[in-house]
């Protein structure tokens, strides 16, 4: 159902509730839902003011185009300090994203270019409909990604993958994209939102511990040494396992009650 726009978050948002799953859009379709300042700022405002009872989020966009990139008609209006600072805006809200409360799950489609990607690629589960390709033209257009791809990316497909795209303006199909690493699932054209909301809406069942040391957690222990994070791995184990929630499921479980993995 709809969401009243409490958050006061700009027109180029719109928000949705299923359950526990709040869906934010995207949607500025008539410029393939290109990022600008407005859009990018809201999304941050939403994802550092989710009601507590929100357990995931679907990040999905209206018309035929996941993202387009950044609205490159602000580029001509920034001296270079103008763009650092942009650049690190970027950072700070795709980072709200990526270890913000909750789990993301992203429904792509149709263009998922440039900053695009480096938005996808802030969510911590992709859906790929077989329309969606991907590219990084900042090569052909003299410029370089500025939200975070170069460090998110290539964790995803590898630091050659990318550069591949970037120096030769190379385009990934949704196919490609599945089998390099940039999204998870592949679905028809058209459902990628339900499959996405399907995904999140299992994800909420989750223990919110476990959602949180996996979200928060693992991307840190993947790029610590192994000492640290071998450490970090069983800090955040006894965490878990210590709160009543994970004890009451893992009784469930040892009473024949809780779901097995051969059920799904």
């Amino acid at each position: 159902m709809p969401v009243p726009n409490t958050l006061n978050l700009p027109s180029t948002l719109s928000l949705t509730r299923s359950g526990d799953v709040t869906v934010v859009t995207l949607n500025r379709p008539d410029k393939r839902n290109a990022l600008n300042d407005e859009t990018v700022l809201g999304l941050e405002h939403f994802f550092t003011h989710l009601p507590d009872d929100v357990r995931a989020v679907v990040l999905a966009a209206e018309g035929d185009h996941f993202c387009a990139g950044l609205d490159l008609a602000e580029l001509t209006e920034r001296n270079t300090l103008e763009g650092l600072q942009h650049s690190r805006m970027w950072h700070r809200v795709f980072e709200a994203i990526e270890f913000g409360p909750v789990p993301v799950v992203a429904a792509l489609k149709g263009a998922v270019i440039g900053g695009g990607l480096e938005l996808a690629a802030a969510a911590h589960v992709r859906v790929a409909e077989r329309s969606t390709f991907y590219a990084f033209p900042e090569g052909m257009r003299g410029i370089f990604v500025g939200g975070g791809g170069s460090v998110r990316v290539p964790r995803l497909m590898g630091a050659a993958r990318m550069a591949d795209m970037m120096l030769t303006g190379r385009r990934y199909d949704a196919a490609e994209g599945l089998t390099a690493g940039l999204s998870q699932y592949i679905v028809e054209d058209g459902a990628g939102t339900a499959k996405a909301l399907e995904l999140a809406q299992q994800i909420a069942t989750n223990s919110p511990a476990s959602n949180y040391a996996i979200t928060q957690a693992l991307p840190r222990i993947a790029e610590a040494n192994p000492r640290e994070g071998y450490f970090m791995e069983a800090m955040m184990a006894a965490i878990a396992q210590g709160s009543d929630d994970a004890k009451d499921r893992m009784r469930a479980f040892l009473d024949g009650k809780a779901q097995k993995v051969t059920d799904r």
